[in-house]
């Protein structure tokens, strides 16, 4: 099974770009997407999504228009699929929907920035440590999660362009780093670190000054597994040549 994850940064501007034949040449099984910026209803021609052979599709959107989103898009069919947190506070944002296969569970994923100021940094932080515990409580019923998604940090120097003058800049944050650390040993796996420890591997890059023709970037996406069944991963990897947003897919393929 082979998930790709992407932020597509409004998925109308991405469709525009070609995304959904991007989709059909990857022909993964699912596609977490996140940064949907917009609802189902929106979409004038999603009957081409299901040409391209996705007519499970699942959106989990934001109650502000034109912000966040989260969907799914599925070859097969899910046993079930939940749409956001059952906590109105958090699900006003549009920011996770899960797919259940089996005793397996896909979630896209899209966690706050806090790069707009110190308010919204000071809520990210109360936003993970909240997602955190819901993972934990989720793993004592759905135990086997591959969680894909924009986790907005960067969680070591190697994943990201230039650690030195970032290191005061929200994405890098020292809290925001020894969260990351914290979440992955309560129980999971980085599935591209575990195939790839090299680095200049990114998944964003700002538009401005060229950075992504300069590989100026940051690996802020991620497909985190369980430990559980990390011994079912086969390979991970980044798509940097797919332009179709500021980000650039990250993927997992598992049995």
């Amino acid at each position: 099974m082979k998930i790709v994850s992407y932020n597509v940064n409004g998925i109308r501007s991405a469709m525009s770009k070609g995304l959904v034949n991007f989709m059909q040449k990857e022909k993964a099984d699912l596609y977490c997407f996140q940064e949907t910026k917009a609802m189902k209803e929106q979409i004038n021609d999603a009957y081409i999504f299901e040409v391209a052979g996705y007519k499970n599709h699942y959106w989990f959107s934001a109650e502000k228009k034109g912000y966040s989103g989260v969907a799914l898009f599925c070859k097969n069919e899910p046993d079930h699929v939940e749409y956001g947190f059952g906590n109105e506070d958090y699900d006003k944002e549009g920011r996770i929907i899960r797919a259940d296969y089996g005793d397996t569970s896909i979630i896209s994923l899209y966690i706050p920035s806090g790069s707009s100021g110190d308010l919204r940094q000071s809520y990210k932080m109360v936003w993970l440590d909240f997602f955190h515990q819901y993972i934990d409580d989720l793993k004592t019923k759905r135990p086997n999660l591959i969680i894909c998604g924009d986790y907005n940090i960067c969680h070591q120097a190697i994943d990201i362009h230039d650690p030195i003058s970032n290191k005061n800049n929200s994405g890098f944050l020292p809290e925001e780093r020894e969260w990351m650390g914290n979440f992955i040993e309560s129980g999971f796996e980085d599935s591209f670190r575990a195939f790839n420890k090299a680095p200049h591997n990114y998944s964003w890059w700002s538009y401005r000054a060229g950075a992504r023709a300069r590989n100026k970037g940051w690996r802020i996406d991620y497909c985190m597994v369980s430990d559980s069944i990390k011994n079912r991963m086969n390979d991970a990897g980044i798509i940097p040549t797919a332009l179709h947003s500021d980000h650039c897919p990250v993927w997992v393929d598992i049995k």
